[in-house]
């Protein structure tokens, strides 16, 4: 596996605060737009970033768990979506066109066919994962070509940014059975109602994936909790994350699920995290916590709980304006604007 590089550059981000001091403002007052400036920098790795083409990916695949009744809804929609996605009327599709962010919908295992078009790779492992309560979701050799896929489709992608996006029901389970497993928590603490199971249904939910976790007490390991508990779409999604580190490209993260992918990639490399924004903070009741596991500020907070990528494509424009502020926004010297007494000059 390819190490992932410290990004760690003193010089670059002495540049890049500098820059952000000396504009027409008081000092910090764009607030958190400023730190996401910063971060876009050193990414990119440029005093001046700018993002280009940016690639919204939404990894799809289908969960045998889901026969469980974990989730309120019949495993078909995993297909039924993808077949909304790519005719351009789910919400990520909307959100997508809105802000000229490129839509890749991948079939990392869903149980169905699809006819070939436009916008769709076909990836697919498995017609689903097995059911976790019998056995392991996934072999070790499925998941490593997932991990394996989700590096072949963004090498693929042109563009400096990738956006994170899923779909699969089921997959909050698999989201929770990671972040217990992998984050030492409890279960139960970090199990909700995904895509709207009601108060009794959850708590049968916390059940199954306690009988679960049991079951497979000896996946320790961020791979081995990963083929245990699935699926196709995250161990995909994995390999995204990992192979958009090593490109450098600044990595917009989604919601439950896709933090869920992150939180694997960043066990098995740890500076991944360099390269991540965290779009929002979910409804979904275990993401605060996963969030505060990866030690992760993310930038909005609206209640969101659909995943597909809709929250990230949400918060790409306040990427593209801390990035335009970096690059056009005036510094004092050449405003011929005055510094408050209390403001330093900075050389620049």
């Amino acid at each position: 596996m390819t190490n992932i590089d410290d990004l760690h550059d003193p010089e670059l981000a002495a540049a890049l605060q500098r820059a952000l001091d000396n504009k027409t403002k008081p000092i910090g007052s764009l607030g958190r737009i400023e730190a996401l400036a910063l971060r876009i920098g050193l990414i990119l790795g440029n005093a001046r970033p700018q993002l280009r083409d940016p690639q919204m990916l939404v990894c799809a695949a289908d969960h045998g768990l889901a026969a469980r009744g974990v989730s309120a809804y019949p495993s078909d929609v995993t297909w039924q979506m993808v077949e909304n996605f790519l005719a351009g009327g789910a919400a990520v599709s909307v959100l997508a066109r809105q802000h000229g962010i490129g839509l890749t919908v991948v079939d990392c295992g869903v149980n169905h066919d699809f006819a070939e078009r436009d916008g769709l790779v076909v990836k697919k492992v498995a017609h689903g994962t097995a059911d976790a309560l019998a056995g392991p979701a996934m072999s070790a050799a499925q998941c490593e070509q997932a991990i394996r896929n989700g590096r072949e489709v963004v090498s693929g992608l042109p563009g400096n940014a990738l956006l994170l996006g899923e779909m699969g029901i089921g997959n909050t389970s698999a989201a929770s059975m990671l972040l217990a497993r992998l984050g030492g928590l409890v279960v139960a603490d970090v199990t909700g109602a995904g895509t709207g199971l009601d108060a009794d249904a959850v708590l049968r939910k916390i059940e199954v994936l306690r009988d679960v976790l049991a079951l497979h007490a000896d996946a320790r390991t961020p791979l081995e909790a990963l083929a245990a508990f699935g699926g196709f779409e995250i161990a995909t999604l994995v390999g995204a994350v990992l192979q958009a580190a090593a490109e450098r490209r600044v990595i917009v993260v989604d919601g439950f699920i896709a933090s869920a992918a992150v939180l694997v990639a960043a066990k098995l490399q740890p500076f991944v995290l360099q390269r991540c924004v965290f779009a929002h903070r979910s409804g979904e009741r275990g993401h605060a916590l996963m969030l505060a596991h990866l030690k992760a500020e993310p930038l909005l907070d609206l209640g969101l709980r659909l995943g597909e990528g809709s929250g990230a494509a949400l918060a790409w424009p306040l990427l593209v304006s801390a990035c335009a502020l970096l690059r056009e926004m005036a510094s004092f010297e050449a405003a011929g604007v005055s510094r408050s007494d209390a403001q330093e000059p900075i050389k620049t």
